[in-house]
């Protein structure tokens, strides 16, 4: 691997562990066993690393929220697993440049470029999640009464979008360090929770299935 890559995963370690607002490039480059100098000729600062960082998630996130966008998950099945296991998957992608989200006022603050751009894909995830719970809803997947389907989707979404945003800061404050498929889990079952109130019998089954396979998993990690 390259100097260049190996100073971003690096960073994107410390970031995720110890706080992007504890790690200096000094201590990245101690945690690499290279100089000052050699991290300062790749990139000039912090400043740049978290640019780069931010670009590298902001691809990656921009094409999963795209996903059911550009193909109505389900589709072929009109089973809910499918947005369960679209779920999971975005999540583990956030989970994986969490220190973003960790301290996002925080870093939106000191870094204010990345702002617009971090909107633009609050707005693709807004935009995915309205998709999802039109699709659920055209295949009587989801089926909210006549007086509530009005402006439901609206506060559903944004609810989810809420949640889904603002989970890993919560799961920290709440219950600390945490195996990762503990915390992306849970974060998964809550949002689902927000669905669940309006899914047909056949599909609660399988929420009830994930309450179950949450629970076991909290027992064989205690």
């Amino acid at each position: 691997m390259k100097t260049r890559d190996r100073i971003l995963v690096t960073s994107l370690q410390l970031f995720n562990e110890e706080g992007e607002a504890n790690i200096t490039t000094l201590d990245i480059a101690n945690a690499m066993d290279i100089s000052p100098g050699n991290l300062y000729y790749h990139f000039k600062g912090k400043d740049e690393i978290i640019a780069e960082l931010f670009h590298q998630f902001e691809l990656a996130l921009g094409h999963t929220l795209k996903a059911p966008i550009e193909k109505p998950l389900g589709s072929e099945t009109g089973h809910v697993e499918d947005n369960w296991f679209y779920l999971y998957v975005l999540m583990e992608e956030m989970y994986h440049y969490r220190f973003l989200y960790q301290s996002l006022d925080d870093i939106l603050q000191r870094y204010s470029l990345l702002q617009r751009r971090f909107n633009r894909l609050l707005q693709l995830k807004r935009l995915a999640l309205a998709t999802i719970c039109d699709t659920l809803i055209a295949q009587s997947v989801m089926r909210p009464k006549t007086k509530q389907a009005e402006g439901l989707v609206n506060n559903l979404v944004e609810n989810l979008a809420q949640t889904l945003t603002f989970w890993f800061s919560w799961s920290h404050l709440s219950y600390g360090s945490r195996p990762p498929q503990v915390v992306i889990h849970q974060g998964v079952l809550q949002l689902m929770s927000l669905i669940a109130p309006y899914l047909g019998d056949g599909q609660l089954d399988f929420y009830h299935q994930c309450q179950s396979m949450y629970q076991s998993m909290l027992e064989s990690t205690a």
